[in-house]
């Protein structure tokens, strides 16, 4: 495993090998069958290109009424619960024992993208939140606390995890692209991306 310090973002390169992160596709599959991906819409009612959906206690929605965390899926059923392989994995890059109570799934995937945008939705900043990659490269841009001025990238592989704590809690970041079919740990192509938070 490689680590990475960039603008305060711990990115741990390869943290899982390819069992683990065959092991967390494993899990997710009844999680997306109990909790179907949703395409969601921006404020100004334009379709995201990627879709998502979560688990645990809240789960992140966004429609007219705004961006916001609710404990039910927009069909209605409860949000299944965080799988104890995606906890073991704050666990052991936080150190904290306070657990996340939250964990958005996004699925990328040809030509989807996520705009700069910061994770603000939350009652306590001073949680950090954790991000776990599997499948498809994706290239993670990071800006600053506030929007303009000069960004870095960096590709992000299936099995690196990025911690966002500290100062880099709230800067700006996002997706520019993935490279769709360079990585063989979904069936279909695509990138998988966990954000784990307290939301609370």
């Amino acid at each position: 495993m490689n680590r990475l310090l960039l603008r305060g973002f711990d990115i741990r390169k390869a943290h899982l090998d390819a069992v683990a992160q065959a092991g967390l596709v494993d899990v997710l599959r009844p999680i997306l069958k109990a909790a179907p991906l949703i395409a969601p819409v921006t404020l100004r009612g334009q379709k995201m290109s990627v879709r998502m959906t979560s688990v645990g206690d809240v789960g992140w929605i966004t429609d007219a009424a705004g961006y916001r965390y609710e404990a039910h899926h927009p069909k209605g059923q409860p949000w299944p619960a965080i799988p104890e392989r995606v906890l073991r994995i704050w666990q052991e890059v936080t150190r904290l024992d306070r657990q996340p109570d939250s964990c958005l799934v996004n699925y990328y995937g040809d030509g989807a993208r996520m705009g700069l945008h910061q994770d603000k939705d939350e009652a306590d900043f001073s949680w950090p939140v954790v991000s776990v990659s599997l499948g498809d490269d994706a290239l993670f841009r990071i800006g600053n606390t506030t929007r303009g001025g000069k960004t870095e990238s960096i590709w992000l592989n299936s099995g690196d995890v990025v911690v966002m704590g500290g100062p880099a809690r709230l800067t700006y970041h996002g997706i520019d692209r993935i490279r769709f079919g360079s990585s063989r740990l979904l069936p279909k192509g695509g990138r998988i991306n966990l954000t784990l938070r307290v939301v609370t």
